[in-house]
């Protein structure tokens, strides 16, 4: 029900994802006439509704929201989740909200503070995970190291590396530069030997492949994350118009077509909306709150992903390992 488009991008994107994947059925949690009238045509019996009275707005306080909204779409969904009637959540509502909301109802695992959302961004040679993107805007040292640990354990459930690189991200490489706290993790971080800790990178490093797991807080996650969007959809845009300027232009555009959707495919933000709220016995996806159809498909998609994996059981099992 939130999110800047609400039911009218989230009931198509769940119908497309249902004809996508047959094994799957979809609970659609909000305004059960309002719902039920963007489904109207639809017959499936793999996707139901559940009816709640209050939503999480965008620019609700998210202490607000924890108090005052049990009754919400965004509480009920998790709240589904934790009795097992669903195996993910995906929200694409306002992120502090659902970080606080998640850990209220879901839990988080034994000496984990707070949840934090990673994602994979492409980068040049192999996949670079960040986190925390958005939940935790002011975070210790002590957290920016339980995020460490968290990413190193998604890292090896997903991608079946052993000892993934983790790395704090940072305003220089040198060991004089940054906040205290980064400072500080940093030092805990190479003497605890937990993770395989390979020091600070910088902003341009996220797409270089030099880490597996970049660590930094959500306020600074949050903005690397949105202008590296940005700057792909001005360089995208670009490219297509100095394809359309000329005839000459345009020919050479079609003949590189193929190539061009590749790239698209690799870059789009939209392929790649979904990011995993860790630390939580539960799965949970946020997507962008300005995520179109297609967008909010991928986050359906990385829901799916994820619950058939068993991400939480598999970084739960690794943090017990490591604590």
């Amino acid at each position: 029900m939130s999110g800047d488009l609400g039911p009218t991008i989230v009931v198509p994107a769940a119908l497309h994802s249902l004809s996508n994947n047959p094994h799957i059925r979809i609970i659609l949690v909000g305004d059960e006439s309002r719902l039920n009238q963007l489904l109207t045509g639809c017959t499936s019996p793999r996707i139901t509704v559940v009816h709640a009275t209050d939503v999480v707005r965008m620019d609700d306080r998210p202490s607000h929201a924890l108090r005052k909204k049990q009754d919400s779409s965004m509480a009920i969904a998790l709240q589904l989740v934790k009795e097992g009637k669903a195996d993910a959540c995906v929200s694409a509502g306002n992120t502090g909200a659902l970080m606080l909301l998640s850990r209220s109802i879901l839990r988080t695992h034994p000496g984990v503070d707070r949840p934090a959302i990673i994602k994979h961004i492409p980068a040049v040679q192999e996949r670079c995970y960040v986190l925390d993107l958005g939940a935790n805007v002011d975070c210790s040292a002590e957290h920016l190291c339980q995020f460490a640990m968290m990413g190193s354990a998604l890292v090896e459930a997903l991608e079946g590396k052993s000892e993934p690189r983790v790395a704090l991200l940072n305003v220089g490489e040198e060991d004089i530069k940054g906040n205290e706290q980064v400072r500080l993790a940093s030092r805990m971080l190479a003497e605890g030997e937990l993770v395989n800790y390979i020091g600070y990178v910088e902003g341009g490093d996220i797409f270089k492949g030099v880490a597996d797991v970049i660590v930094c807080d959500g306020f600074v996650g949050n903005v690397a994350l949105k202008s590296s969007e940005g700057v792909v959809r001005v360089v995208m845009g670009f490219v297509q118009q100095t394809f359309r300027q000329t005839w000459y232009g345009r020919l050479i555009g079609w003949l590189a077509r193929p190539l061009l959707a590749d790239v698209k495919r690799m870059l789009d933000p939209a392929a790649h909306n979904g990011a995993s709220l860790i630390g939580l016995q539960g799965t949970v996806i946020k997507s962008h709150g300005n995520a179109d159809q297609i967008a909010f498909q991928s986050a359906i998609e990385e829901a799916i992903f994820e619950a058939q994996k068993g991400v939480p059981e598999m970084i739960n099992s690794r943090l017990d390992e490591l604590m």
